[in-house]
């Protein structure tokens, strides 16, 4: 993917937890309700997904406009995977048209001891 947004950094030769990254994306004024749909409609497939350990959406209680997406992957590999899938690339294609900016991305090193 063009974004830098979406360069995975490698897993560090130490880690032991799951690949895991969190992330915010904001409605252009008067879309909230169609990025909402659009964000969910991803919920489903990707959670069907091999190497999916949890994937959330939330929107936030204060600001209706902001939402919060929260994933787990066994591995960067199936965070790869689950990028090439054709609904996902759909909706990376599209999300210029639903968000204001782009979606920010944090890609997060698990520092806990992982339970399944």
């Amino acid at each position: 993917m063009s974004s830098p947004a979406f360069t995975l950094p490698a897993q560090e030769t130490d880690e032991t937890g799951p690949y895991a990254l969190a992330g915010q994306a904001r409605a252009q004024a008067g879309k909230a309700e169609a990025l909402e749909a659009a964000l969910i409609a991803l919920v489903e497939p990707t959670r069907r997904e091999e190497g999916v350990l949890q994937y959330h959406v939330h929107r936030d209680r204060a600001d209706p406009d902001l939402f919060v997406f929260y994933e787990v992957w066994e591995s960067t590999a199936h965070l790869e995977a689950h990028l090439s899938q054709p609904y996902v690339q759909d909706f990376l294609a599209k999300r210029q048209t639903l968000l204001d900016g782009d979606m920010d991305v944090r890609w997060l090193r698990m520092t806990s001891p992982y339970q399944a």
